[in-house]
């Protein structure tokens, strides 16, 4: 193969890979004109401590920006889907775009993201609300909440060694084992 085809190979296969995680063409971030943060913290009925404290959980404009940028849309269907991670707790956003659309985005630590466009008071419109997968954003906001996660393990492995499910002692060595895993 000469050098003109290796080189289209892989343009498509760097393009591709770019793809896997693009953005909505219809949220651009180039066009934001205002990010708000409504709730920087909110926790649901599916929180779960021994996972994460949603207190330690927080959304910043960063996360939003982040996730307009590297978010790709996913079914209904797979959003609530049965094997998909959730933790629980959950940020919100309004972001106001230059040419006047305003979506409200809900974005939980595991990547998770619904966006539904509203109106200037932040009532929904009549379009559906869509549903968004964001592998970078998980990765990225699990390793800043490197040391709540930590926390959580060690509330967990403390309660399993007073409960007596775990041997004494071993709470420490299992916890010294997770914290050296991230």
């Amino acid at each position: 193969m000469n050098w003109a085809g290796i080189f289209s190979m892989a343009l498509v296969a760097a393009t591709a890979t770019a793809q896997v995680h693009a953005a909505d063409k219809r949220y651009p971030l180039d066009f934001v004109r205002k990010i708000e943060i409504i709730d920087p913290s909110n926790r649901s009925a599916w929180e779960n401590k021994d996972f994460l404290d949603c207190s330690d959980v927080v959304l910043t404009e960063e996360d939003v920006r982040y996730a307009l940028q590297h978010m790709r849309r996913v079914s209904e269907k797979s959003y609530f889907g049965e094997y998909t991670e959730i933790s629980g707790c959950l940020g919100g956003a309004s972001v106001t775009f230059k040419n006047g659309k305003v979506i409200v985005i809900g974005i939980e630590p595991t990547g998770r993201i619904n966006i539904f466009e509203s109106n200037a008071k932040l009532e929904p419109t009549n379009a559906l609300e869509s549903f968004y997968d964001c592998a970078p954003c998980k990765e990225r906001k699990m390793a800043l909440l490197k040391d709540a996660l930590n926390r959580a393990d060690e509330r967990r492995l403390r309660r399993l060694e007073a409960e007596g499910k775990i041997p004494p002692g071993e709470a420490e060595h299992r916890l010294k084992v997770l914290r050296n895993s991230r």
